[in-house]
């Protein structure tokens, strides 16, 4: 598997899957990161949000609705309460049951199946750095370090901000949509090794090399079909984020 490394001794991985495997499993469960050691990628990004007790949780929306039986705010329930919800139902009858865990769970199971993780701050707005601080934390008491496969990322300066002073030895990615005014200020300014940009926004090979002309490598989210992967490894990009690792495996 090739790989393109950055002066800080990152290697991005070349396929990444998608909330775990967000295609084959309900995404940001346990059963979609076993879903995705099986279909044999070696990395995973998850989304982590805070509970109403502080707890980071492996959450994309601000609301319950879409991937639970619950309704509501994430942030108003606990995770414990969150842990009781009915979190696979909606994606397939085979998975009820499933709930949300929690990162420290997350974590558990990435070091049990020996995968690398791509976790990103998923902060409610306001939350920013609170929310940081709390992924920190847990990393912390579970033993994570900057030698562990591990890569911070998120849209959210603020919490890569947080990362960066607390925890520098962290890579970090900045996360992009549509090439947003002052991207590279902020890249710069975060000491990121990684631009991961959506993939609509990498209209041609030159879309790539803004990202790697400015020293950072180029990622990208989220790609589903094999001709279109080919074509961005070609113009360059290093790392690819899938919700369906085995339509990419090989590549």
């Amino acid at each position: 598997m090739s790989s393109s490394s950055a002066p800080s001794g990152f290697v991005a991985p070349r396929l990444i899957g998608h909330r775990g495997a967000a295609a084959l499993a309900p995404e940001n469960t346990l059963a979609s990161i076993r879903a995705a050691a099986d279909s044999g990628v070696s990395w995973i990004e998850v989304d982590a949000k805070l509970a109403k007790d502080g707890v980071p949780v492996l959450m994309h929306d601000d609301t319950l609705d879409r991937t639970t039986a619950g309704q509501g705010p994430v942030a108003a329930r606990t995770s414990g309460e969150l842990g009781r919800l009915d979190a696979g139902s909606w994606f397939d009858p085979r998975f009820a049951g499933e709930t949300v865990p929690t990162l420290a769970q997350c974590l558990a199971e990435c070091r049990r199946l020996g995968l690398g993780l791509d976790l990103e701050i998923k902060p409610d707005k306001g939350a920013e750095a609170v929310t940081a601080a709390a992924v920190l934390g847990v990393l912390d008491d579970a033993g994570w370090t900057a030698a562990d496969p591990i890569f911070m990322t998120s849209f959210a300066v603020a919490s890569l901000r947080v990362v960066r002073d607390y925890a520098p030895t962290f890579h970090r990615g900045l996360l992009v949509w549509k090439f947003p005014d002052g991207w590279r200020d902020a890249a710069r300014d975060l000491g990121a090794v990684a631009v991961i940009s959506d993939q609509q926004s990498l209209k041609t090979a030159a879309d790539v090399a803004r990202i790697a002309d400015g020293g950072w490598i180029p990622m990208t989210y989220t790609v589903n079909q094999a001709d279109r992967a080919a074509e961005l490894y070609g113009w360059g990009v290093a790392g690819v984020v899938t919700d369906d690792p085995p339509a990419l495996a090989g590549l």
